[in-house]
């Protein structure tokens, strides 16, 4: 069998697991914790990272940071995760839904603009797939209008925009290492800010609304509840399994970019005989090789397709369903304008196998399976 996913895995993880417990520091901010932290911030150009236990807690994070209160407006895309929509309905949000890009699945910035109303605070671009949104669009717009921008980055570590790395643009960006990303503690995240007045609050959040961190660092003779907060710190046995990931993170990234090519250039004939439509990645991003996906004609195709790679023993599933029609999405949020592309898009999406340590076998075999659907059709 063909799994879907295998966590990545590099070798050095336990061993630095073991340095951690011989550290007899295993709790939250260790040393393994700070390493990470100024991994992301040297590969990024962020001004302050901090590792939490999941891009859901950063995102609340963010939240918390950008002062998201009762009766604010946040615009996000409606093909997302949940947790992009949560962060913000548990400070009382109302979330305002647009359309995204039929190229790239992104939020479209052409419908962001008109979203904006007085109570708008913040916009919150998804950069699918590891590919970047249109962020400098997206960026002049909440400049003009006075809004934040929250980047939910949680599938593109490794991955630019015009050079810049995905989650640095924004006011705020995070990032996840669940164990179904390109880097993984299992269950992680961490988040980023882009303006240092930001970081003393951001440590006094994580740290449950105190100034622990200020206390360690020698700065106040004892530490005190200052402010909201909650624990948002991951243990340091879980940075340790990170870190031994982020010091070979090119070799990662490189190995899935190759495996990534290799399903394109063996799909791409069904592309132009119309078969299905591969991912698309406009020049200026650069992605991360996060996913590879297909677009089948729709989604009775799509069903029979999943069906066929099982009955060859590939694991292939489908995606997000959009968050508006949820059951939850309906109250607490709207959608903005029409949709046209967003259920449409994710009906007809169906992800193939990608992990480090796919195989250039397996992928061949995968896409020759994949033929020999559509030579059936």
């Amino acid at each position: 069998m063909i799994n879907f996913n295998i966590p990545p895995y590099v070798g050095e993880e336990i061993q630095y697991m073991q340095e951690a417990i011989n550290n007899k520091k295993i709790c939250g901010d260790g040393p393994f914790t700070k390493r990470c932290d100024r991994w992301i911030e040297e590969n990024t150009g962020t001004q302050k990272a901090l590792l939490t236990t999941s891009c859901t807690q950063a995102l609340e994070m963010a939240a918390l940071l950008a002062d998201i209160k009762e009766g604010d407006e946040v615009i996000i895309p409606s093909y997302t995760f949940v947790s992009t929509a949560n962060a913000f309905v548990l400070r009382g949000a109302k979330l305002v839904f647009v359309d995204i890009r039929p190229d790239t699945l992104n939020m479209d910035e052409k419908q962001i603009e008109s979203a904006i109303t007085p109570k708008t605070k913040a916009i919150v671009p998804v950069h699918y797939a590891g590919v970047a949104c249109e962020m400098d669009t997206l960026m002049n717009i909440a400049k003009n209008y006075d809004l934040l921008v929250i980047e939910d980055a949680a599938q593109g570590v490794m991955a630019e925009y015009k050079g810049r790395a995905l989650g640095s643009m924004g006011d705020f960006g995070c990032y996840s290492f669940h164990e179904t990303k390109n880097y993984s503690m299992g269950e992680g995240g961490a988040i980023l800010i882009r303006d240092q007045k930001y970081a003393e609050e951001a440590e006094i959040i994580r740290e449950k609304g105190t100034d622990r961190s200020r206390f360690l660092r020698g700065q106040v003779d004892k530490y005190t509840w200052v402010s909201k907060g909650s624990s948002y710190l991951p243990s340091d046995l879980n940075a340790a399994y990170l870190f031994a990931q982020l010091e070979q993170a090119k070799q990662i990234n490189e190995a899935r970019r190759a495996r990534w090519r290799q399903y394109y250039e063996e799909l791409e004939g069904l592309q132009k005989n119309g078969c299905l439509k591969l991912p698309t990645v406009p020049e200026e991003c650069r992605h991360n090789a996060h996913m590879f996906y297909i677009k089948t004609k729709d989604s009775d195709e799509r069903k029979k397709l999943i069906e066929h790679l099982k009955q060859n023993e590939i694991a292939a599933v489908f995606h997000y369903i959009p968050l508006h029609s949820s059951p939850a999405g309906k109250i607490y949020g709207v959608f903005h304008g029409k949709d046209q592309y967003t259920t449409k898009e994710s009906e007809r999406l169906l992800r193939l196998p990608m992990y480090y340590g796919l195989e250039e076998k397996q992928v061949y075999y995968i896409t020759e399976k994949i033929k020999e659907f559509y030579r059936a059709v």
